[in-house]
């Protein structure tokens, strides 16, 4: 008998094991990460540049912020008055006025702005909270989803957050922060947890409270905290769900297909504007 942290295992169980699970493997495939620290601690070092950035060039009022940020259309901005715009003013008019300074949106080809206003944040209590969530959820779901899968969730979160801000806010907003791919990890969360059969009873509680925050807050978007969680929830299913037999396969297509939908959806959205 081998001794074992549960007691003991006979010889022919150990190696039978070892022949059926694959070295380094994850749990839904891919390789295990060594460091699943490392990546969450990227991202929030991209987040922290890009604030200082920000800050560094005059806040919201920061030329860099209105390249990042994402807005839907664009919109006339006042010169003297750097804080206000010109809601009923188009490009022409904008660009005509004494006063007037285009900014520009996806709807102007400025497509970029659907993945960098994940890591656009002004507000240091915006960014805090949202680091911290990031830094107690990200090392778990990496550690059980792989690198790879972990930033294909983090990255359609995103592209999810964006494509709903699209769709459903005034397309002259601003939206920034990456409320949207924490969003999509606490539902890459509860997908892990209802397919381990864990109890998910704490991690819709802290859903239900975030979920109603966020529909009651003032300038919070909504629209990107529903959009990351979706996406998050369904890209996680994909994974988890992958039939053990072609699962490589399953999760790769099932991940471009959703990417395909949702970047469809923001050219769509975007030509509509435009």
């Amino acid at each position: 008998m081998i001794s074992a942290a549960v007691g003991f295992q006979c010889p022919e169980c150990v190696a039978t094991g070892a022949r059926q699970t694959r070295q380094n493997e994850g749990v839904y495939g891919g390789t295990r990460s060594r460091n699943p620290q490392a990546t969450t601690l990227t991202l929030i070092a991209v987040n922290v540049v890009v604030w200082v950035g920000i800050l560094l060039t005059g806040g919201y009022n920061s030329r860099l912020f209105d390249a990042l940020a994402l807005m839907p259309a664009g919109r006339c901005g006042s010169v003297a008055q750097p804080d206000s715009f010109y809601p009923d003013a188009g490009r022409a008019v904008c660009e005509a006025m004494a006063d007037g300074r285009w900014l520009p949106g996806v709807a102007d080809g400025w497509f970029w702005q659907v993945v960098t206003s994940a890591f656009t944040h002004v507000d240091v209590i915006h960014i805090g909270l949202n680091l911290i969530n990031l830094w107690f959820l990200g090392p778990s779901l990496e550690q059980v989803l792989g690198r790879g899968r972990f930033l294909a969730v983090c990255g359609l979160s995103a592209l999810g957050a964006s494509a709903a801000v699209m769709w459903l806010s005034n397309p002259q907003s601003q939206t920034n922060g990456a409320s949207g791919i924490v969003f999509g990890l606490l539902g890459a969360l509860g997908v892990i947890a209802y397919k381990v059969h864990g109890d998910v009873r704490t991690i819709l509680i802290l859903l239900g409270v975030n979920l109603a925050y966020s529909f009651i807050g003032a300038g919070i978007s909504w629209q990107g905290h529903i959009g990351g969680l979706l996406a998050g929830a369904l890209v996680t299913a994909l994974i988890a769900y992958a039939p053990r037999e072609s699962r490589r396969r399953f999760q790769v297509v099932g991940m471009s297909a959703l990417a395909v939908v949702l970047l469809v959806l923001i050219v769509v959205r975007a030509l509509q504007l435009a």
